[in-house]
């Protein structure tokens, strides 16, 4: 059915990390391999890791970073370590090959492979599995103990995950790296690693919505841990909508980063794009270029909109 690789970025992540581990080597499916980049870890990261390493036969990969890359670049650098090391092994055999990425500090349902595999499955056999496609699918939000806070992360946070067009990604990042899966002509497509990338899922997302499809599950995988440590966490839509109010001209630098990163991903594969979707990245890589109306008339002449009413008044008075 294939393999799974599954990329976890680790840094200092003894307090939740064997609780991580354990729940990927309970999965119902059984064909994967756990990849965990070390990015500097001085706690009991390394020793926890070598002890689940001993018990797993060869499935579980420890590579430490020789300097610290941040969480964003750890993931990306990660995929394609993997990638080059799997195609050497098994070149026969690489379109088999599927990527997921992993927190240190959650816990996966024992399904989420399995269920999120048999999706890709069934879409790569709808839209052809040599075009790059990204799954993701909902969350539950729960506290360091695992107490479920909210049920869905997408609903809690108001996010519209009808709207995954290339606009629409562009503006707003909908999935959540942890339960991304990808496939592997969708990796073949991260030919440059990016220096402009806001996130690590967004810039998957990115490839997924111009080469191929994104396919969104509406059903939760995993436990997605909230605590003081979180690098990106969850934060309600009343929270959202405050912290707008309270910091329009940090909001204003937000929109100037998506079209720094629209611009690298422009110049990265303008000349593998269709037409209508060099149009679109070229439209919003200078979108902040453009005068009081023009950036409003751009937004909604190719949809550069986020989720919901409130968020795209707020985008319209902010631009």
């Amino acid at each position: 059915m294939g393999k799974v690789h599954i990329i976890m970025a680790a840094y200092n992540g003894a307090a939740y990390l064997t609780e991580q581990i354990m729940s990927i080597r309970q999965s119902t499916f059984t064909e994967w391999e756990l990849w965990i980049f070390d990015d500097g870890s001085l706690d009991e990261t390394e020793d926890i890791i070598s002890r689940q390493e001993a018990e797993a036969n060869g499935r579980i990969h420890y590579i430490k970073n020789v300097k610290n890359k941040g969480v964003t670049l750890n993931f990306l650098e990660g995929v394609k370590t993997v990638s080059s090391q799997t195609v050497n092994n098994s070149p026969e055999n690489e379109s088999d090959n599927y990527y997921m990425f992993c927190d240190q500090d959650d816990v996966w349902m024992p399904d989420k492979i399995e269920k999120t595999l048999k999706a890709m499955k069934r879409y790569e056999k709808k839209y052809s599995q040599k075009l790059p496609l990204v799954i993701f699918t909902d969350a539950m939000i729960t506290d360091e103990k695992l107490n479920v806070i909210n049920p869905s992360f997408h609903k809690s946070n108001h996010l519209n995950t009808g709207k995954l067009d290339l606009p629409h990604i562009m503006m707003e990042n909908k999935l959540i790296g942890c339960t991304v899966m990808f496939n592997a002509a969708l990796e073949k497509k991260l030919t440059v690693l990016p220096k402009q990338v806001r996130y690590h899922d967004w810039w998957i997302g990115l490839l997924g919505a111009a080469f191929g499809h994104m396919v969104y599950l509406p059903f939760p995988t995993l436990y997605y841990r909230q605590h003081g440590g979180n690098v990106v966490g969850n934060q309600d839509f009343y929270a959202y909508v405050r912290k707008r109010i309270a910091a329009l001209k940090e909001q204003k630098k937000v929109l100037y980063a998506n079209a720094s990163q629209a611009k690298e991903f422009y110049e990265i594969y303008r000349d593998s794009l269709s037409e209508d979707k060099k149009m679109q990245v070229y439209a919003m890589s200078n979108l902040m270029e453009k005068n009081w109306f023009c950036k409003r008339y751009q937004c909604l002449r190719f949809g550069f909109l986020k989720s919901g009413l409130v968020r795209n008044i707020a985008l319209l008075l902010i631009l």
